[in-house]
């Protein structure tokens, strides 16, 4: 069996091999990349070329500053999940219903969203271009390796975070099996907590798509951010009852010398 859904599927990863629970993760963790990179792809990247596309011919941020020479305010493009616009006083004339607004004024960027406001000053240390001939080819250029570091960061991350988890984890998992009879090894505990983590990576990515295409909400999407740390505990501490008991004669103390 290697469907990482059930409490049942999530035990038997204990008594499976290394090898097995490492391909499962790696495909829970590829599907959980692709929730996040349609996010990106569909939600987030066509605003983005719709603002690139409504810049003027000239402008750029140098020394700390915004040098715009388009209409002000103007709200450069808009979607579900990201609104950009020009406010070079950050007048609040322009306030848009997306979850994640970002307003560039003269000296800094201020960001909105659910979780309240905050300005961010340029930096002097760069030079940007503002324009829509220089950022339009630019935009193109960097596009792809944005994606490609979004994806190598979401599946590495994804993989080195159930490593830690399952380390920090499987102690609480041996003590269970322990105290009902169950004869776990300190190796398969860890296998069984790394698998315990995978239903809460499906139901979240699950979540990542129904917001993209609208069915969710920010709100309900923290929440299924919450319920997805939460979905790994409980598959953390009723998988293991789903693992038979061991005979009187057959339970070992890990702790005996051999």
């Amino acid at each position: 069996m290697w469907e990482p859904v059930t409490p049942r599927g999530v035990a038997v990863f204990a008594r499976a091999s290394l090898q097995r629970l490492l391909i499962v993760q790696a495909i829970v963790a590829a599907l959980a990349t692709a929730a996040v990179i349609w996010l990106v792809v569909d939600g987030i990247f066509p605003t983005i070329e719709s603002a690139i596309d409504r810049l003027p011919e000239t402008g750029e941020l140098r020394a700390a500053k915004l040098n715009w020479h388009g209409d002000d305010p103007v709200l450069l493009a808009e979607g579900k999940i990201l609104a950009l616009s020009v406010d070079e006083e950050h007048g609040g004339a322009l306030r848009s219903p997306a979850d994640f607004q970002f307003e560039f004024g003269k000296k800094s960027v201020r960001a909105f969203s659910l979780f309240g406001e905050t300005d961010t000053s340029y930096s002097p240390d760069y030079i940007i271009a503002f324009n829509r001939p220089d950022a339009r080819p630019a935009w193109g250029a960097w596009s792809p390796e944005i994606l490609g570091v979004i994806a190598f960061g979401t599946f590495a991350g994804l993989l080195l975070a159930w490593t830690a988890l399952a380390t920090l984890y499987f102690l609480p998992v041996w003590l269970i099996c322990f105290f009902t009879n169950r004869d776990l090894g300190f190796g398969a505990s860890w296998k069984l907590a790394g698998a315990s983590l995978m239903p809460g990576a499906l139901l979240l990515s699950l979540f990542l798509v129904a917001y993209d295409f609208g069915w969710c909400d920010l709100v309900q999407l923290c929440f299924a951010f919450g319920m997805h740390l939460i979905t790994g505990w409980i598959y953390l501490f009723i998988s293991p009852l789903f693992l038979n008991r061991a005979l009187p004669g057959d339970k070992k103390n890990p702790f005996q010398p051999k």
